[in-house]
């Protein structure tokens, strides 16, 4: 049914498609409201009888101030909610394996793309719902995102339930020094993939991003690309600056002062089909490719990190080109920017 060129809803939804809304409506709430809301509750709460609860959280957030980059605080109970279940099946998003990961050794994995939430790599990493630790047994897996996510009360308590960590290199030497078995995802194109998170891109800013693979061989870790087909088929960019433009130029001041990437985007709404903040169901495959072996080297060559970078492009491509045509990509060309 159509209203004013608006598609609606139809009345009767089976309470399975219910529960699946329900799902990512509290995942795109938390990710968008949490971080803001919780420090404005803990704030007017010092104006009530409950106050004390302000300052006993205050004296709590200085304690635990660099919990995120020590390992977090990882609660497998939330990670395995049914709620992540529901979340999976909305679009659905699903995890393809094509290599072992042997337990026997340390990963870094490059997650690609960002697009606007990264919800590929929050159902396949984050939490249980695509039974990572099934799928790859023996390996404890850490997603690194912004570390100014782990300064926002209360959502910082949130987020490491989830065992993510930040993305500093302080939290990648302490999870590396874990031993065998620790993998770390790294987001690497960061926010700046933000700005180009339309449907049929596939622009990955990984040109010179270098310094995950220089982490990797002072760890003696192995590289392992990773792609979500679909990442960014579920949003749609309101106002889709240009490379050069003034307007870009300005995004990327505010991106590089505050971490965050300013753009407008729609997808539906709970109660319609033609816009709103909750993303489209179009399916995301999250395929994790073949490890690269390094060699550990604590003062690694420029050549060799640039040796060993190369080797990954090269991997990553291959992985895309390789599975493009399975997931309705096969007119896509990856390319590498910046």
């Amino acid at each position: 049914m159509h209203v004013l060129g608006v598609e609606l809803a139809p009345l009767h939804v089976p309470l399975e498609r219910r529960l699946q809304t329900l799902a990512v409506l509290f995942h795109v709430s938390t990710f968008l409201f949490m971080g803001l809301s919780s420090t404005f509750l803990l704030f007017m709460l010092l104006f009530t009888p409950l106050g004390w609860l302000s300052l006993l959280y205050a004296v709590w957030y200085v304690y635990d101030w660099d919990r995120s980059s020590r390992g977090g605080r990882r609660s497998q109970w939330v990670r395995q909610l049914t709620l992540w279940r529901w979340l999976r099946d909305y679009f659905p998003v699903r995890l393809v394996k094509t290599a072992e990961l042997d337990p026997r050794y340390k990963y870094i994995l490059g997650a690609h793309p960002h697009g606007i939430m990264g919800i590929g790599f929050l159902c396949s990493f984050v939490t249980e719902s695509l039974d990572f630790s099934k799928v790859f047994p023996g390996i404890q897996l850490h997603l690194l995102s912004l570390k100014l996510l782990h300064q926002l009360p209360l959502y910082r308590e949130y987020v490491m339930s989830l065992g993510v960590c930040d993305v500093s290199k302080e939290s990648i030497d302490y999870l590396m020094k874990q031993g065998p078995g620790t993998a770390i995802a790294i987001v690497v194109g960061g926010a700046k993939e933000v700005f180009d998170a339309q449907p049929g891109n596939t622009n990955l800013v990984l040109k010179n991003r270098k310094g995950f693979v220089k982490m990797a061989i002072q760890h003696g870790a192995h590289l392992v690309p990773t792609f979500a087909f679909g990442e960014n088929d579920i949003y749609r960019l309101v106002f889709n600056s240009q490379p050069g433009s003034w307007a870009r130029r300005i995004q990327r001041l505010f991106q590089v002062k505050s971490g965050y990437a300013p753009v407008l985007f729609t997808g539906r709404g709970v109660f319609n089909y033609t816009f709103g903040i909750l993303p489209h169901r179009r399916p995301i495959t999250v395929v994790v490719g073949s490890p690269i072996p390094t060699v550990q080297n604590d003062h690694p060559s420029q050549e060799e990190i640039d040796i060993t970078h190369r080797r990954y492009l090269d991997e990553l491509r291959m992985l895309f080109d390789t599975h493009k045509h399975l997931y309705g990509h096969v007119e896509d060309k990856l390319e590498f920017i910046e």
